[in-house]
Parts: C-alpha cells; structure tokens; sequence
C-alpha cells in the first residue's frame, strides 16, 4: 500500500453511480435466473431487499450528520449497521425456509453488494485529493 493512500482526504463518493451498478446486477439477474431455472423467488427477494436497502440509504443520506447533529448521525450511523444486518436475519430465515430460494437470493444480492461496493471505492480513490 502507498504510504499515505488511507491518510489523504477526498470527498465522499456520489450515491447514484454505485446504486445504479448494483441495481444493474439485479436486473441482469433476471434472465440468467429464466434461463437457467433458477427460483424466481430469489431473485425477487434479492430485488427487494436491494430496493429496501437503497430507499432506506437515500433517506438517511437527507438526515443531516456531524458534530453538530449528533443524534442523526448516531441514527444514521446505526440504521447502516442493522441495513446489514436485516438484510442477513432475512436471507438466513429464508434460507432455513427453502435453501434454494435463500441461496438464489444471497447470490444476487451479494453480487450486486460487491459490485456498489467496488464502484464506490474506485470513485473514492480515482477522486480528487482534498488538502
């Protein structure tokens, strides 16, 4: 790792960009899912806990944060934690209900997850240098 790669500021990356790359995983997901057999209950699972998750991060991303709001930012800070959380207390209750369903559904979502993630990263580090 390049000395200081971590300690040097940039802005926060944009929300569209990311959300957008794993919305797009779930929507490729579907004709592999026709195509292949796969249980469309997965799929659909994994699309709306992918919706639920992204209407819940735009309305936090309205609530104003920082030290001089500090009960939104604890809200926002937790509400992230048990998006996550949520998501995988579904996946797992499904997953014990019908293994395919719930494995379908961790797949998609899991892509789709990774894909945002990597996106966000690749903005954050191709971003411009604060200071």
């Amino acid at each position: 790792m390049t000395n200081g790669l971590l300690s040097t500021p940039r802005p926060v990356p944009g929300r569209r960009t990311p959300a957008l790359a794993g919305a797009g995983v779930v929507v490729l997901a579907l004709p592999v899912f026709l195509v292949a057999g796969f249980p469309l209950g997965g799929w659909a699972l994994a699309a709306v806990l992918w919706l639920a998750g992204e209407v819940l991060g735009l309305w936090l991303a309205r609530l104003p944060t920082g030290a001089d709001h500090l009960s939104s930012s604890g809200l926002v800070g937790l509400a992230h934690a048990f998006r996550g959380i949520g998501v995988i207390v579904v996946l797992a209750v499904v997953t014990l209900a019908n293994r395919d369903v719930g494995v379908a559904a961790l797949a998609v979502y899991a892509l789709a997850y990774s894909l945002s993630l990597c996106v966000s990263l690749l903005e954050y580090f191709t971003g411009e240098k604060l200071g």
